[in-house]
């Protein structure tokens, strides 16, 4: 890669999208059993054969059609021939297509095992966590790379033998870490189940050559003093982070979200460090609610144009502020806070005098206005046509949460209909991937053309996961905007 093009630099949701992390799903999906599904953080059990095949493979196709196109045109056809048995997506296969530009986790860390003392180091600080014994510690030095990034992940050796458990939740790379402009802010998951995944993760942008010339640019955000003596009731004094709470929206601005997974403390932490390294000039620190339903900030709203959003209505002005509701009803739920969203924005320049704003769309509407220089009319699309129940049925299901290729290109899924209504009333057209594929391959469309358009993805075994493709992408790379 020339040295004049930067590997990693985001500064904003919206640019032309270069490069990202992703992690396809593997078999530690297929051994979710019900009993603990909610201890990994999963709200079902998933088809692993229709998540890959059926779903994620189209996720892996689109990606690369847009972002390295040389690997899949004209070659979906051969790619997809049963007798290859997919395995153009397997990390570990020869096959695979390991792209720079949609980057695979797995790959990544078979790599950096192939040198010994980071083999030994990551071995033992895994069965550190896993609570191995040392005989099986010493079994696990003997795999090959390959098959050890396997194991780290799925849990499972060759042999089928589940040594730990899965780490499912490793398809959501976008709660690793976060790019921000050309720094990488790395996560402390919240939940114990996702320990392993910050582990690897911090093994591969220390030690991964492609991450060389990042690594004074990777900021970890510390524990608090003493923090092993804090009480339950201390949780927001715990240190937690998770990138779905945290979105690059200009490069002078990022804001932070407060909730289930990400603490106050985290935040408080992440304004610091943020302004003392000068990556930003702007942050604005967003509570919401503590509810397994929105968990992230990009569950309750993502950014679709510079002057268009897709978000909750229950979360917009005229809700906070009851507008439908007669006198009476206004009066009796004044004092609610079920859906109170707050926002305190900090500026470098002027730490004691920070701006508040009562609600969500006028800030979203601030950024675009001031922060984008965007002189059209802030639109927001609500999910489920802001129509209950599906509103809050198709927010389930991940509608508010899309991910950017471009400016007005989305990914989304197919299953949130109502969401997909409201996006062709504000102008969009609605597309679905495979015919869309099929029009790439003839010739008939190509990824320069499309504008204004929602992609639709099959997602009727991804959806029971709890996150949508802007969960499952880590930006590397997006052109400046």
């Amino acid at each position: 890669m020339p040295k004049d093009i930067a590997f990693a630099n985001v500064t904003s949701e919206i640019g032309t999208l270069k490069r990202l992390l992703v992690h396809s799903p593997d078999s530690g999906l297929g051994k979710v059993v019900p009993s603990k599904a909610q201890d990994w953080l999963f709200e079902d059990i998933v088809h692993l054969e229709t998540i890959r095949r059926g779903e994620y493979d189209y996720y892996t196709k689109i990606l690369l059609y847009f972002l390295d196109p040389q690997k899949v045109k004209g070659r979906i056809a051969e790619i997809d021939d049963p007798q290859n048995t997919r395995n153009f997506y397997k990390p570990g296969h020869p096959d695979f297509h390991r792209s720079d530009k949609v980057i695979e986790l797995q790959w990544l860390l078979e790599e950096i095992l192939y040198d010994r003392d980071i083999r030994l180091k990551l071995v033992a600080s895994v069965c550190a966590i896993e609570g191995c014994s040392h005989a099986k510690q010493m079994e696990l030095q003997e795999y090959s790379p390959t098959d050890l990034a396997k194991i780290f992940i799925s849990g499972t050796a060759n042999d089928q033998t589940m040594l730990f458990p899965p780490i499912p939740n490793f398809i959501f790379t976008r709660d690793i870490g976060i790019t921000i402009n050309n720094h990488i802010l790395l996560n402390k998951p919240a939940k114990k189940a996702r320990t392993r995944e910050a582990l690897l993760v911090r093994y591969i942008f220390f030690h991964h050559p492609l991450f060389a010339d990042l690594r004074d640019n990777i900021i970890e955000l510390p524990d608090t003093h003493q923090h092993f003596l804090l009480p339950k009731e201390g949780d927001d004094k715990k240190v937690t982070l998770e990138g779905g709470d945290v979105m690059v929206v200009s490069k002078d601005h990022v804001l932070i979200g407060v909730s289930e997974r990400t603490s106050l403390e985290a935040a408080h932490q992440a304004v610091h460090a943020l302004f003392e390294k000068n990556v930003v000039k702007k942050v604005s620190i967003v509570k919401i609610p503590k509810k397994r339903d929105y968990m992230h900030i990009d569950t309750v709203f993502t950014q679709v144009k510079r002057n268009v959003w897709v978000m909750l209505g229950s979360f917009s002005k005229k809700a906070i502020k009851k507008e439908d509701a007669d006198i009476v009803q206004r009066i009796l739920e004044g004092k609610k806070t079920d859906n109170k969203i707050q926002v305190i924005q900090f500026r470098k320049k002027d730490l004691d005098n920070p701006v508040y704003f009562d609600n969500l769309e006028d800030l979203l509407t601030d950024i675009s206005r001031n922060d984008l220089d965007c002189d059209e009319k802030v639109r927001f699309i609500y999910s489920g046509n802001n129509e209950f129940p599906f509103d809050a049925r198709e927010q389930w299901t991940d509608s508010c949460n899309v991910l950017a290729l471009k400016e007005g290109v989305v990914l989304g899924y197919d299953r949130n209909d109502k969401t997909s209504i409201a996006f062709q009333k504000a102008g969009f057209s609605v597309l679905h991937v495979k015919e869309l594929l099929e029009d790439f391959e003839n010739g008939t469309k190509s990824p320069e053309s499309l504008e204004n358009c929602i992609i639709l993805m099959p997602s009727a075994e991804l959806s029971r996961a709890r996150g949508g493709f802007h969960c499952m992408s880590m930006p590397l790379l997006r052109e400046a905007y």
